[in-house]
């Protein structure tokens, strides 16, 4: 009995471990068949307009980090139906729902390595579509130019220029797939500069309703910055992991930044923002616990050098938000980590008591009895919280009926305003009375569908906010008596972007 156990245990260990060995080869070897399908199926209805190697071209960038947006089973319905609103075709009748399903599951398996996207093929991708001489210094419409406001729209990839007067759409333009951080407005709002997903940045002239130029910066990129002047559009990316320097009159290409450290590890950008007191460029690092502050030349320099100064932090800056007079930098990482940094001594001067995940992005300021205070909503908790800009010491947190987004207010309004963008109550809108710090009013313009991104006109008499849904609505509202004033019917009206504020630096929005 010991003697038969003894040999056959070995015998079938031996046998199993062939079994097994087998199985992981034959199993590994249906894995390889399945990606060399897709990929082959990627090759044959995908690559001519998405790009080899899915890195985009006349069609978006299909990776997981341009895809965040876009659910697996709404890709499968995009692949099976095609997308109405682009030059998307349906492949339901050429391709089955296994091959369908083995597509989807390509486009959201990340990259072996890390792409490249060099000065090579950036200055390759350069459009001018009007020289100056062809457009003209006068606006084709009549409206307080500095009144507007352009309406990004993602349910179909346009973008309204809307007068903040009127209430009235004065044209409404094509955008490229998925923007992304904001436009940026130059030469008193004559220009609006977009960024999309997908490293896309184009220029377009607000005067003749027209683009002058686009050039793909990046494959995946964060916002884009403009100088006070106009003259350089820096533009921060998470693929490849490079900050690009843009000249802001034609969008041609001046220098591409690697992102590392000393050491030579990479990081992609969180964020870049213009410091016009400053005449330089904020940069946020994703993976470095490091903000840059680059500085730009003035004009007339013939090989600007944009020098990096280097700081360090406790840890690394997911989202902040620049005091008014740009000395200090307001920042939080997602571990939930809050520092304040001084720009002109180079240093974290304190750490902020701040939980969950402030969007201090979206942080605003306003006087409160005789001090500046910041307020900002949360990501994953129900709070506002007011901060003391003079103590750093959280003096309020204002219980809401969820996480929220986006706050803003204006300099001639009461209130600041407060969505609800997560969670159940997503269609509630908080209105919060900036002396009390008290709610006065929650708002539900539509129940059941995302209220979101308040932006004021010039003089902050009315508030303009976004029914976040295919079939949604810009609501205009009074911004003292908060009565509706207008609904403008829009496709995901997304953010809004009045120019008076953007381009002086409103207290009540983000800059």
């Amino acid at each position: 009995m010991n003697i038969t156990t003894t040999i056959s245990y070995p015998l079938s260990l031996r046998i199993l471990s062939f079994l097994f060995v087998a199985i992981i080869f034959l199993f590994s070897g249906q894995i390889r068949s399945a990606s060399v399908s897709a990929e082959r199926l990627y090759e044959k209805y995908c690559a001519e307009c998405h790009g080899a190697g899915r890195l985009g071209g006349m069609g978006p960038a299909l990776l997981p980090q341009n895809l965040k947006r876009l659910r697996k089973n709404a890709a499968v319905e995009i692949i099976r139906e095609g997308a109405p609103a682009s030059q998307m075709p349906a492949f339901g009748e050429k391709i089955n729902e296994s091959q369908i399903q083995s597509l989807v599951n390509y486009i959201y398996t990340p990259l072996e390595k890390m792409p490249e996207w060099g000065m090579d093929r950036i200055r390759a991708s350069h459009l001018i579509h009007h020289k100056p001489e062809e457009l003209s210094e006068k606006p084709r419409f009549s409206a307080d130019l500095q009144n507007l406001f352009i309406v990004v729209e993602l349910g179909d990839h346009h973008a309204t220029l809307l007068d903040g007067d009127t209430f009235e759409p004065i044209h409404r333009f094509r955008t490229r797939f998925a923007l992304h951080g904001g436009p940026k407005y130059s030469n008193r709002g004559r220009y609006v500069f977009f960024a999309s997903r997908d490293g896309w940045i184009s220029k377009y002239d607000i005067y003749n309703l027209e683009y002058v130029a686009e050039i793909r910066a990046g494959i995946n990129t964060r916002n884009l910055a403009v100088s006070a002047d106009g003259r350089y559009v820096m533009v921060a990316n998470y693929l490849p992991h490079t900050l690009v320097v843009l000249d802001g009159r034609d969008l041609s290409p001046l220098k591409v930044i690697p992102v590392s450290d000393v050491k030579g590890s990479s990081s992609r950008v969180s964020a870049v923002y213009a410091a016009e007191p400053r005449q330089s460029f904020i940069v946020a690092l994703k993976d470095i616990p490091e903000v840059w502050e680059i500085t730009y030349p003035p004009v007339g320099t013939e090989v600007p050098a944009f020098p990096i100064r280097r700081i360090s932090l406790e840890s690394y800056l997911d989202d902040f938000f620049l005091n008014q007079e740009y000395t200090l930098i307001i920042g939080t990482s997602r571990s939930g980590k809050s520092q304040v940094v001084d720009l002109d001594r180079g240093k974290v001067i304190r750490e902020l008591d701040l939980s969950g995940m402030p969007h201090l992005g979206s942080g605003i300021t306003w006087e409160y009895r005789g001090r500046t205070v910041l307020a900002t909503p949360n990501m994953k908790q129900g709070i506002v919280s007011i901060i003391d800009m003079s103590n750093w010491k959280t003096i309020k947190r204002i219980k809401t009926l969820g996480p929220g987004f986006f706050m803003r207010s204006h300099e001639n309004s009461p209130y600041a305003w407060v969505d609800v963008f997560f969670g159940p109550n997503s269609d509630a809108v908080h209105v919060i009375d900036k002396q009390t710090l008290e709610i006065v009013k929650t708002l539900r313009p539509v129940p059941g569908k995302v209220s979101a991104h308040v932006e004021f006109t010039k003089n902050g008499s009315h508030a303009l906010l976004s029914i976040w849904d295919k079939e949604g609505a810009l609501i205009v509202y009074d911004a003292r008596t908060l009565k509706e004033v207008k609904r403008i019917p829009m496709s995901k009206p997304s953010g809004k972007y009045n120019v008076f504020n953007k381009l002086n630096r409103s207290s009540g929005t983000s800059h």
